[in-house]
């Protein structure tokens, strides 16, 4: 079941020379070389999967995995390889800005055969680990599509790992029991959220809803500036959490960077370092 990327001069505009840090880049002249933005993502890769007789794609991202406070989320938007057209300005939501993210949610949701956000709960993250919650996230997620009366004929997940369908293995905690779990092919790819358009377009309503609930659970819990942080690591929300406790969105089985966990009790051995995801640890803004 949260970096920007810095614009280069605009062409036509005059570059002041500075001096060229030892080990920079440079090309031809000994300039040193703009960083290009990151190419917009496609439907490339989703259409390979049309020789299969692959239709319907159902894109799944998720946001919150590395957050001390808050739910983890996961997105789903579904592309109809038939006559899916791309959606402009769509990117991976770590490179948007937060006004961006806003403008294109509705976009998305409009553009996608079907989208869903699923929720696992900070106690839900306690009891079963962020593998299973993840799962069980993102097949609340599955159940909404479904419920639409839309049945994907395969999934393309982000990362290497396929956390989305049943365990096919014993856990050493106890996972709830799903109905409607994800059956469909689960295709996975590494960084997906930046090439794959559908899995973008899932980052991007994904961030947004969660983004969401935060700014409502700062206004239960201000001090901790989840306004700003969304839940994440920052120093304030670490030194507030030292002096003030834990509240019932933390997730007290985590360890702060530190070392303690938050309930100041032993570690349980989930899976749930803080940060741990490259996802927003180090958030400050968005």
């Amino acid at each position: 079941m949260s970096p920007v990327v810095k614009a280069g001069p605009v062409k036509g505009d005059p570059v002041k020379a500075g001096p060229v840090k030892a080990g920079a880049a440079t090309g031809r002249g000994g300039s040193t070389k703009v960083p290009r933005p990151a190419k917009a993502p496609t439907l490339r890769h989703e259409r390979t999967f049309k020789e299969r007789g692959v239709r319907l794609v159902a894109g799944v991202d998720e946001v919150g995995r590395g957050a001390l406070a808050g739910p983890v989320s996961v997105g789903i938007a579904v592309v109809d390889l038939e006559r899916q057209r791309p959606l402009a300005g769509v990117r991976d939501s770590k490179l948007l800005s937060p006004a961006e993210r806003e403008r294109l949610d509705p976009l998305v949701r409009r553009w996608s055969v079907a989208s869903a956000v699923g929720h696992a709960s900070a106690q839900e993250i306690d009891s079963h680990g962020i593998i299973a919650a993840l799962r069980l996230a993102g097949t609340r997620a599955w159940q909404e599509i479904l419920a639409a009366g839309v049945t994907p004929d395969m999934v393309l997940l982000d990362g290497s790992h396929n956390w989305l369908s049943p365990a096919g293995q014993a856990s050493l905690f106890d996972e709830p029991v799903l109905e409607a779990v994800c059956d469909a092919p689960v295709h996975t790819k590494i960084k997906a959220d930046m090439q794959c358009l559908s899995v973008a377009a899932a980052s991007v309503i994904a961030k947004v809803e969660r983004d969401r609930m935060m700014r409502e659970l700062h206004a239960e819990y201000p001090d901790f500036g989840w306004d700003i942080n969304k839940g994440y690591a920052t120093v304030l929300h670490r030194n507030v959490l030292r002096v003030a406790g834990p509240t019932p969105y933390h997730r007290v089985s985590w360890r702060l960077l530190g070392g303690e966990l938050l309930d100041g009790g032993q570690d349980n051995g989930l899976d749930g370092d803080v940060g741990d995801d490259g996802d927003e640890a180090a958030a400050t803004e968005d």
